[in-house]
Parts: C-alpha cells; sequence; structure tokens
C-alpha cells in the first residue's frame, strides 16, 4: 500500500512538471518574443529589421545634416569694399548690382538670410563654366553644378521648370559652356523680379548705404 501511494504521488508530480527544461525555455522564449514584438517581423526590438532601417535612415539624415553645417558658408568673392557711388546706383538697376563683386557679395549675404543663396551660388558657378574651354574640364564642372543645383536629391536645388529641366538634361548628353544657359537666365530673372526688391529695402542695403554716406560726409 504505502509503494503505490508513491507511486500515486509521483504520477501527480510529473504530471504537474514540464516535460523537459528545454521544453520550457521555448516556451519562454516565444513567449517573451511575442510580447515584445514592434512590428510584423518576427524579432526582439533590439534587432528588429524595421528598426534598422529606420535607425539607418536617421544616421544618415545626422550624418548629412553635419556635412553641410562642416561644409559652412562659401567664401565671398574677393573685392574692394564698394563706393557710395556704387552702392547707390545698385538701386538703379539689378543688372548694376550683379556686375560688381561687392555688389553680388552684399546681395549673397542678403539671400542667406532668406535660405536662397544657392540662387547665386548656381549663377555664378554658371558663369564660369563659360569661362572654361577644356573639353574635360567643362564635362566636370557641368556634372557638378548639374549634382549640386539641379539635381532633386540636392539640398541645393533650384526652382527650375520642367521645360527647363528637360533642355539641361539633353544637354547633359554632351555638356558645354552653354548647357545651363536657360538655367541660369531663368533664376537670374527669379532674383530680379522677387528677391531684389526685397534687398533693396532691406536693412543689410540700408545699413551700408548710411554707413557709406556718413563716411562721406566726415571726409
Amino acid at each position: 500500500p504505502m509503494g503505490s501511494e508513491r507511486t500515486e504521488i509521483r504520477k501527480r508530480q510529473m504530471a504537474t512538471t514540464p516535460e523537459t527544461p528545454g521544453a520550457a525555455q521555448a516556451q519562454l522564449s516565444t513567449g517573451n518574443r511575442g510580447s515584445n514584438a514592434c512590428c510584423f517581423c518576427w524579432c526582439c526590438c533590439c534587432s528588429c529589421s524595421c528598426l534598422t532601417v529606420r535607425n539607418q535612415e536617421e544616421e544618415r539624415a545626422r550624418r548629412t545634416s553635419h556635412e553641410l553645417q562642416g561644409e559652412g558658408i562659401p567664401n565671398c568673392e574677393e573685392s574692394p569694399a564698394p563706393t557710395l557711388e556704387e552702392v547707390n546706383a545698385w538701386a538703379q538697376s539689378f543688372d548694376k548690382l550683379m556686375l560688381t563683386p561687392a555688389g553680388r557679395n552684399a546681395f549673397r549675404e542678403f539671400l542667406r538670410t532668406e535660405f536662397s543663396e544657392e540662387n547665386m551660388l548656381f549663377w555664378m558657378a554658371c558663369e564660369e563654366l563659360k569661362q572654361e574651354s577644356n573639353k574635360s574640364v567643362i564635362e566636370e564642372k557641368a556634372r557638378l553644378i548639374y549634382e549640386d543645383y539641379i539635381s532633386i536629391l540636392s539640398p541645393k536645388e533650384v526652382s527650375l521648370d520642367s521645360r527647363v529641366r528637360e533642355v539641361i538634361n539633353r544637354n547633359m548628353l554632351e555638356p558645354s559652356q552653354h548647357t545651363f544657359d536657360d538655367a541660369q537666365l531663368q533664376i537670374y530673372t527669379l532674383m530680379h523680379r522677387d528677391s531684389y526688391p526685397r534687398f533693396m529695402n532691406s536693412a543689410i542695403y540700408k545699413d551700408l548705404l548710411q554707413s557709406l554716406s556718413e563716411k562721406s560726409i566726415e571726409a
């Protein structure tokens, strides 16, 4: 009788205990995986492929921002300080403003405050391209201009209509000094009509004009 009672107790214990430690561990692991799943993939949060992609995108954005900050603002053109006569002439026409390095520098400073300096940089790059005669240099500079100011992936992309973009894409098959002529004219017109009037009313222009006027009186 005692033996049969012990046998019965042992059977009860076996019935209430997991079959194997491995099975219990597998059950625990599966349960944890299900509770920690953060998306449709069957994995834990720390190694989820969706999170990996998201983290890569965030890192790429941070790196791009850091690179842009590292580049800084391109140096202005070298030029002597403008005279009062020159600054007064800038108010007569946009062409006179753009003809002098000092005028372009002052206008660039204003465009920077409006986050549109890329318009001037693109125009200047096109002017530089026109001075080249070496075919390989022309091709390289045209490629860089396209990547910097035409590509929709560039943070410095300028605003161009579809017709002009089509012309550029055709011209890029055989780049020349005049590959971006239509685009340059469109950006020049945009700066003239849109930014130039605001520049003439800006503190940058008025302060410069006042400073030169005071110096002229003192002299």
